[in-house]
């Protein structure tokens, strides 16, 4: 019983340094949009395709993301109600309820503030789009679907696209978990779901160029495929072995998709984001089995602290990094900084960002979050 707590610590570790990756990969994604890495002094010291790979990886980081959300919310579900058809619906909402909408709401007030002051790049300024539809798109979870048909949105706005598919996502999941009941049904539709990405991705590939990156069937196929490999994990014993083997084996992968999965498109088509998005759920499986079987946990690797706190803060990070981006890339063009000195920029934006997504977890998303709980939960318990 003593060393649960460790488990839990260790294995929420692993996947927080994963979370970690993902979010700096999106951010590094929104800051070398604006400042080429590639084209920077680190082009004569490092590979280019390495710096590319940096940069322009931030819709298979925001997949990645998908992969473990299932993962870990799936994992959650079985452990607080041990089968899918025994999941407390209210329970379920609420806590769902808790941990998204209070940060999003007080970004999408901040934004409205923003665009009304007519602040440079929070303004909603192209035709078709307008304040009203950003805030109905973006509370109606459909801004990916809104954007597909008038164009991007500001930044800020543009990065709630994926909430509009994951949450829409866990809205229906656990209404299908009651109807499937049982472990073995519920894993079975996941996988098949899974499976379809490639497909779903092609079928929006023949719309535009943003419902492709944004569509809803890929999302959620992505999102299955972690949920399915939660099922698995959940009948594994705690191997070391094999999870030391499943996590080298999904994150030299992921590595090698993320670094040359531009040269397996010739040959495998959509079917690279489905490979990317199995290798993630074998990285998590692995990470997960192998924190479980370890009796007496290791200590985390020195020096990734900082990676492990974005993992945490990942969700903080997401919603609030742009405006460490716009505001940064506007004093680096204010000052007339060098394109060669560019790289020097992408450090202090990484860290005032984390800062950012702490600031505002502490000050409203775990305040908000503890007082929903004790009202909604506390209280559905007690009656």
């Amino acid at each position: 019983m003593a060393s649960t707590p460790h488990r839990a610590l260790a294995r929420n570790s692993g996947i927080d340094l994963l979370r970690g990756v993902s979010i700096v990969l999106v951010l590094c994604n929104h800051i070398g949009l604006r400042i080429p890495l590639q084209h920077t002094a680190l082009a004569a010291w490092l590979p280019v395709r390495l710096l590319k790979a940096v940069i322009y990886n931030g819709l298979p980081a925001v997949y990645m993301f998908f992969v473990i959300s299932g993962f870990l919310i799936t994992t959650n579900l079985l452990r607080r109600w041990g089968e899918p058809g025994a999941v407390r619906l209210r329970a379920f909402y609420a806590r769902r309820f808790a941990r998204i909408v209070p940060l999003l709401l007080l970004v999408l007030v901040v934004l409205s503030g923003l665009h009304l002051a007519g602040v440079p790049d929070f303004v909603i300024h192209r035709p078709g789009q307008s304040l009203g539809g950003a805030l109905a798109s973006a509370l109606g979870l459909y801004l990916n679907w809104y954007e597909a048909h008038t164009g991007y949105l500001p930044g800020n706005w543009d990065v709630l696209w994926s909430l509009s598919i994951e949450e829409l996502f866990y809205l229906g999941f656990p209404l299908v978990c009651l109807g499937l009941a049982r472990r073995w049904r519920l894993g079975v539709v996941l996988v098949l779901l899974a499976l379809t990405l490639p497909w779903g991705r092609a079928l929006a590939a023949h719309g535009n160029e943003i419902w492709l990156e944004k569509a809803y069937w890929p999302g959620m196929a992505a999102i299955a495929c972690g949920a399915s490999g939660a099922l698995l994990a959940a009948q594994l014993d705690g191997s070391v072995r094999r999870g030391r083997v499943l996590a080298w084996l999904g994150g030299v992968i992921l590595a090698l998709l993320l670094i040359w999965g531009d040269r397996l498109w010739p040959w495998l088509g959509q079917g690279v984001m489905l490979a990317l998005v199995v290798a993630t759920t074998m990285l998590v499986i692995g990470l997960h089995e192998r924190a479980l079987g370890v009796a007496t946990p290791s200590r985390p690797l020195p020096g990734l602290g900082w990676l492990r706190a974005c993992g945490r803060l990942s969700y903080e990070i997401y919603l609030t990094h742009m405006f460490v981006v716009y505001t940064a890339v506007g004093l680096y063009h204010r000052w007339g900084s060098a394109l060669a000195e560019g790289y020097l920029w992408y450090v202090p934006m990484v860290a005032l960002a984390l800062g950012l997504g702490s600031l505002v977890a502490r000050t409203v998303s775990q305040p908000c979050e503890r007082v929903l709980r004790a009202r909604w939960l506390e209280s559905n318990q007690a009656a």
